[in-house]
């Protein structure tokens, strides 16, 4: 069974590391739930020191953290800012997720790659995706964040 990065095709990707997406905004593609949330910089570099998961109280503080990094860069009139935020929120949610429901956080066995029991991983970590799910549900409702979603889907796709 090939592995889901096996047959990547990376031309076809629309999020590069090496363009600067402040710079140059047009270039950034919406994309489906996180893609291109650990590539675009320089929002990448900005958001990513704040996200944290490990125990809800640290959840708490780097999701409100991002929340207000979303509402700066809504303010500033910076989509791609806002939309990066918005993806690092959900990124927040799905991982903790995921550390909820395998030790470790890795679904598939490394040697073998068979997945691995379901259930086995930290509760505590469903407290800390609910956090991030809250603060995500804010900022994908947001009035503002969803006309400018629209009107960027329209524009740059």
């Amino acid at each position: 069974m090939p592995k889901p990065y096996e047959n990547f095709d990376h031309k076809r990707y629309h999020w590069r590391n090496d363009i600067d997406y402040r710079l140059h905004p047009e270039a950034y593609k919406v994309g489906k739930g996180e893609q291109g949330v650990l590539i675009c910089e320089p929002y990448k570099s900005e958001i990513l020191p704040a996200w944290r998961f490990k125990t809800p109280e640290i959840a708490k503080h780097s999701a409100e953290t991002i929340y207000q990094q979303f509402l700066g860069y809504m303010a500033a009139g910076d989509f791609v800012g806002a939309d990066m935020s918005r993806k690092f929120l959900q990124m927040g949610f799905t991982r903790a997720r995921r550390y909820t429901n395998y030790k470790g956080g890795r679904k598939y066995e490394q040697q073998s790659d068979a997945q691995l029991p379901k259930g086995t991983g930290d509760p505590q970590k469903a407290l800390s995706a609910s956090i991030f799910y809250n603060y995500w549900q804010q900022a994908e409702s947001h009035i503002e964040y969803q006309k400018s979603k629209q009107d960027w889907k329209q524009k740059y796709g």
